[in-house]
């Protein structure tokens, strides 16, 4: 029952997914960036997390929300599943995603993806590309706009042992806005490579912001250790939370690792 829940959900995501690109692409030119964002890309978001909530039963709780302060800002969230690349927009008021490059590229999505000034970067460009990066997320900040970035590139298994990149640290030091770090246990509930979704409460957690300033080294020691303690500490609760439907591994780069309760290779 479960599986066939996963399989009814995916299809209604993807289905709704391509009906607003469509619905809202005669409005692409007509609408400004941001009653695009309010109309058509709030609306997704709003139907998708209804839909998974009635589907599968999966819901969210964000904890420690008055950690968001105004204004510019860098967000540096764990990147586990698909879910967070949509249910943390509302959280903020004008984010942009660093995204790769080969997203824009996509007939529709990237013309959406352009619209709303989203971030670019090209992994295999080296210095010049990270520099590229940095001066388009820079130009965004200066208007107000949250730069919201996944640290370790990728998604990675919950429990798996973490793989920050060093292009946050420059982004940051470039920045000289605060970065707010974001922790939760995501994976759990929509494992990456898997068609299986699990019902419960995905837990996020909106930590206290590194203010500008710290050098590079002690910036990116900071941040790992605060989204990685926060990120294990709520993937503890939410495998208790599971009981016995918890997972039983999880992969750490291919091998299986052992928590205090396992997790699953996802």
């Amino acid at each position: 029952m479960r599986l066939l829940r996963s399989l009814l959900f995916q299809a209604a995501f993807y289905g709704t997914t391509t009906f607003y690109l469509l619905v809202f692409l005669p409005l692409l030119p007509v609408l400004s960036r941001k009653a695009m964002w309010r109309v058509g890309v709030m609306t997704w978001v709003a139907t998708n997390t209804v839909l998974l909530r009635l589907i599968v039963g999966t819901r969210a709780e964000f904890r420690g929300v008055e950690n968001i302060p105004d204004g510019p800002l860098l967000i540096a969230a764990k990147h586990q599943s698909a879910w967070e690349t949509f249910a943390l927009l509302p959280l903020f008021s004008d984010p942009a995603f660093i995204l790769k490059k080969e997203l824009m590229r996509i007939p529709v999505f990237g013309w959406f993806a352009a619209k709303q000034r989203m971030i670019p970067v090209d992994r295999a460009g080296g210095r010049s590309a990270l520099a590229d990066m940095v001066r388009t997320a820079a130009a965004e900040t200066a208007t107000g706009r949250q730069v919201l970035i996944f640290p370790e590139g990728t998604r990675r298994p919950p429990g798996a042992p973490p793989a920050y990149k060093p292009g946050i640290a420059f982004l940051y030091d470039q920045l000289k806005v605060p970065c707010l770090p974001v922790a939760l246990n995501a994976g759990l509930y929509w494992p990456r490579r898997s068609l299986q979704h699990r019902p419960g409460t995905i837990l996020v957690e909106f930590l206290p912001v590194l203010p500008p300033g710290l050098p590079r080294a002690a910036f990116l020691s900071r941040l790992e250790a605060d989204i990685e303690d926060a990120s294990n500490r709520l993937l503890q609760e939410g495998l208790d939370a599971l009981g016995a439907d918890a997972p039983q591994t999880v992969a750490a780069e291919g091998k299986s690792s052992q928590l205090s309760t396992p997790v699953e290779n996802s």
